[in-house]
C-alpha cells in the first residue's frame, strides 16, 4: 500500500493467488442491452475498453444465460455454444488491452424469465411477471447445473478471467435457496441445507470445469428483503459452503426484484448495506465485495479502511464516469461525474428493452457514435442558460476546441437542478452541479453569471444556442389569484412557506417531488441509514428472515393532497424502476392521492373539487400549482428579427417534466455536431 496516494486502500492491489487485481474496484454487472446480439459486441467492447482504460481492476459483464430456458427474455444474451462464445473475444481483449481483468456473469432468470419456457424450483409465478414457470424435475435440476459448468468453460475459451455466478436478486439460484420460492421436498429442497445445495453444486462444478486458475465470484443474497427470505444463520452457512466449493470472491447481493423496499434509488443512503457485508466478512476467509450506493471514492475508501470489505462494486457510477478510478488515483475526485442514482437512462431503459445510457453521461453505451472529437475549425459559440442542457452543451463544445461563452441571468448555475437538489432523497444533484462547475473551469468556458443575454450581446457569435429552460404553466380556475395559490418554484426556493394543509394541483414528477418536500421537515432520512432503515422496515442487524422488521415511518410535517385531472392512480407515469418508491413513500406519509379531479375554485374555505360526480372542499391553507411547464422562448423572436437563427435545446425546445435526461443528451449531441 502506498500511503502517498489519496485513497490507499481503494488503490491497493488484491492478490488472488493465481492472478492479481490492480486495485479494489470491481465494475459490477449491469445489463446494457448490448449483450444480446453479436452485432452489438463491437459497441460492448468499446464500452468495456473505456472503463478498463479508466483503470477499473475487475469487470463483470451483464448477465448471460447458461441455456435457453434461463434467458431473461427471448433471444437474450446466452453463452452455451461455441459460436456464441467467439464474439466475446472482442470484449475480453478490450479489457485486457488496458490492464483490467474481466468476468462473465452467468445469470439464469428462473421465474423472472419473461418468456413461456421459464423453469423454477417450484411452480410459483413471480408477482412481477405474467409467466408461470415449470417446476424442474430432479433430472432437470442436474441439467441446469451442467449448463452453468458448460457456460463457464465457454467463458474461459472466450478469454474471460472468470465468471460471476449470480446467486442473488431473486433469480434462479436465489429461488432455490429461499423457502419463499422453493417448496420442494426432495434432495433440492426442504431444510436450508438442501435448499442451498443447488448453489453449492454449481460453484463446485464450475470450479472443476475451469480449473484452479480461474476467478469464480459468487453473488450471494445477503439481504432478501422479502417474506420467507433467508435468516442470517442460513446465509452464513451458504457463504461457507460456496467458499469450500471453490469460490474465489463473494459479492454482496441486496434485495429481490419483487421486494417492496428500495435498494439503489437516489433516496437510499450511500453505502446503506455495507454493514451486512462486514457481517459476512467475519464468516469467510475469501475476499468479500461491498455494493449498492457506493458512488464516490471517499465512501469506498472508508469502507475498505474500516475493514468492512475487501473490494467495492460500482455499476452505475462507471456508466456516469468511466474515468472514476483514474480520477481517484490522481486526486481529482471533485472532477468525477457522479452517479445520482436516478435510474432514468440505465435501468428504466433496460426494462423497456432499450439500450442503457446515463442521464449525466449520454456517451455511456454510445462510445462508438457520440464522439467529442477535437474540431479543426474553432468557432465562437454562445450558450444562453446554465441549466443542465446549457452546461452540457457549453462544456462539450469547449472540450472540442470551440470558444464558448455561457450566459446565465441568475447568480448561479444549475437551472431546475437547484430546485431538484432540495427534494429529500435527491441530495445527489448537488454532485452534478459540483461536477459541472469543475468542467466549466477545465474546458475554459467563459461564464457570465447575472448576465441576461439580448440580441446585441449575441451579435458576432458563429452559433447561438438557447437553453433558456421553462416557465411553470399557469392554471385557469376561479380564485387562481387567491393568496392561497402559489407556484412550486415559490415553495422550493423558500420564498413561500406553505401552511400545515396543502393541496398540489398536478401529480407528475414535479408534484411528487413537491409532496416529498412538504411532508419532510429537517434532515432527510436519505442522509442517515438508521433512520432510513426504520422508515422502510429493514432490520439494521440483518438477523431476521429477509432482514425485515415492521416499518416505522416518521410522521409527516404536513397533511398533503396530491391531485391530477386525468383518471387513474397518480404516479403511474413516473419511472418504471423508481416510481413505485415515490408512491410508497408518500403513502407511508399519509398523502391523499386522487385522480379524475375537476377543479372548481379556490376561496377562504379552501380548494373546491369534484371527483367522479362528488363535490367536496379540501380545507387547505396552501394550493401549490405543479401543472407542468412551457418552453421559455422570449428571446427567440428578437434573435430571429436580428437575423440570428439559434438552436433550441432542453426545456426551451420541449418542456417535459423533469426531463434532464433528454436535455443533456440533446445538448451533448448538438455540441458534438457543431
Amino acid at each position: 500500500m502506498d500511503p502517498q496516494t489519496p485513497y490507499p486502500h481503494l488503490l491497493q492491489p488484491l492478490d488472488l493467488g493465481f492472478t492479481r487485481l490492480r486495485n479494489r474496484v470491481l465494475m459490477g454487472s449491469m445489463h446494457t442491452g448490448l449483450e444480446d446480439r453479436a452485432a452489438d459486441f463491437p459497441r460492448l467492447a468499446a464500452y468495456v475498453a473505456e472503463r478498463a482504460e479508466g483503470e477499473v481492476g475487475l469487470i463483470v459483464t451483464g448477465g448471460f444465460a447458461p441455456n435457453l430456458v434461463g434467458w431473461l427474455k427471448p433471444f437474450g444474451g446466452k453463452l452455451s455454444w461455441p459460436w456464441e462464445a467467439r464474439p466475446h473475444r472482442l470484449v475480453t481483449e478490450a479489457a485486457h488491452a488496458h490492464g483490467a481483468r474481466i468476468c462473465a456473469q452467468l445469470l439464469h432468470a428462473g421465474r423472472y424469465a419473461y418468456h413461456p419456457l421459464s423453469v423454477a424450483p417450484s411452480k410459483l409465478k413471480a408477482p412481477i411477471n405474467p409467466f408461470t414457470p415449470r417446476a424442474l424435475s430432479a433430472r432437470g435440476v442436474e441439467r441446469q447445473i451442467d449448463a452453468y459448468a458448460h457456460a463457464a468453460r465457454m467463458a474461459r475459451e472466450a478469454g474471460y478471467d472468470g465468471v460471476e455466478v449470480m446467486g442473488s436478486e431473486g433469480y434462479l439460484i436465489n429461488q432455490f435457496t429461499a423457502a419463499r420460492t422453493n417448496h420442494r421436498s426432495d434432495a433440492w429442497g426442504g431444510d436450508a441445507q438442501r435448499r442451498m445445495r443447488f448453489a453449492v453444486e454449481i460453484v463446485r462444478r464450475v470450479r472443476e470445469a475451469c480449473g484452479q486458475d480461474f476467478i469464480v465470484i459468487y453473488r450471494l443474497s445477503l439481504v432478501d428483503l422479502v417474506e420467507q427470505g433467508n435468516a442470517w444463520p442460513e446465509i452464513a452457512a451458504q457463504a461457507r459452503a460456496v467458499q469450500a466449493a471453490g469460490a474465489t470472491l463473494i459479492n454482496s447481493g441486496i434485495g429481490w426484484h419483487e421486494a417492496r423496499i428500495p435498494t439503489i434509488v437516489s433516496s437510499v443512503p450511500r453505502a446503506a448495506f455495507v454493514d451486512v457485508t462486514a457481517k459476512l466478512k467475519a464468516e469467510v476467509e475469501v475476499p468479500v465485495i461491498a455494493t449498492n450506493r457506493i458512488n464516490m471514492p471517499q465512501v469506498a475508501e472508508q469502507i475498505l479502511a474500516s475493514g468492512k470489505a475487501d473490494m467495492v462494486s460500482l455499476a452505475r457510477p462507471l456508466l456516469a464516469d468511466p474515468q472514476w478510478v483514474r480520477k481517484a488515483r490522481l486526486g481529482r475526485a471533485e472532477r468525477i461525474n457522479t452517479c445520482i442514482a436516478c435510474n432514468q437512462a440505465c435501468l428504466d431503459h433496460v426494462f423497456q428493452n432499450k439500450r442503457a445510457s446515463c442521464l449525466v453521461n449520454p456517451r455511456a453505451c454510445a462510445e462508438t457514435e457520440l464522439l467529442y472529437a477535437r474540431t479543426r475549425t474553432s468557432r465562437r459559440i454562445a450558450v444562453v442558460g446554465a441549466g443542465p442542457a446549457g452546461l452540457a452543451c457549453a462544456t462539450v463544445a469547449a472540450e472540442r476546441g470551440h470558444a464558448v461563452t455561457l450566459f446565465e441571468g441568475s447568480d448561479e448555475i444549475g437551472g431546475q437542478f437547484n430546485y431538484a437538489k432540495r427534494i429529500p432523497g435527491k441530495e445527489e444533484f448537488h454532485e452534478t452541479l459540483r461536477y459541472f462547475r469543475t468542467r466549466l473551469e477545465d474546458t475554459g468556458v467563459t461564464l457570465r453569471l447575472s448576465t441576461p443575454a439580448d440580441p446585441m450581446a449575441l451579435r458576432g457569435f458563429d452559433e447561438v444556442v438557447l437553453a433558456t429552460g421553462i416557465t411553470p404553466r399557469a392554471v385557469d380556475l376561479p380564485g387562481a389569484d387567491h393568496a392561497k395559490v402559489v407556484g412550486y418554484i415559490d415553495v422550493l426556493s423558500g420564498r413561500v412557506v406553505p401552511g400545515k394543509r396543502v393541496a398540489l394541483i398536478g401529480a407528475g414528477g414535479i408534484g411528487f417531488d413537491v409532496a416529498e418536500f412538504l411532508v419532510q421537515e429537517g434532515a432527510s432520512p436519505s442522509l442517515d441509514r438508521h433512520r432510513w432503515m426504520a422508515e422502510w422496515g429493514v432490520d439494521p442487524h440483518f438477523d431476521t428472515c429477509g432482514s425485515l422488521v415492521p416499518a416505522q415511518p416518521e410522521p409527516p410535517a404536513r397533511e398533503v393532497w396530491l391531485l391530477q385531472r386525468s383518471p387513474g392512480r397518480p404516479g403511474t407515469r413516473l419511472g418504471k424502476t423508481s416510481g413505485w418508491v415515490h408512491r410508497a413513500a408518500l403513502k407511508a406519509k399519509g398523502v391523499h392521492m386522487l385522480g379524475s379531479v375537476e377543479y372548481l375554485g379556490v376561496d377562504e374555505e379552501g380548494l373546491h373539487i369534484r371527483v367522479e360526480g362528488h363535490t367536496q372542499t379540501l380545507p387547505v391553507d396552501t394550493i401549490v400549482i405543479c401543472a407542468g411547464q412551457e418552453p421559455r422562448r422570449d428571446l427567440l423572436k428578437p434573435l430571429q428579427d436580428a437575423g440570428i437563427t439559434p438552436h433550441l435545446i432542453g426545456g426551451a425546445d420541449v418542456a417535459a417534466e423533469l426531463d434532464a435526461k433528454r436535455a443533456i443528451d440533446q445538448a451533448s449531441r448538438l455540441a458534438a455536431a457543431l
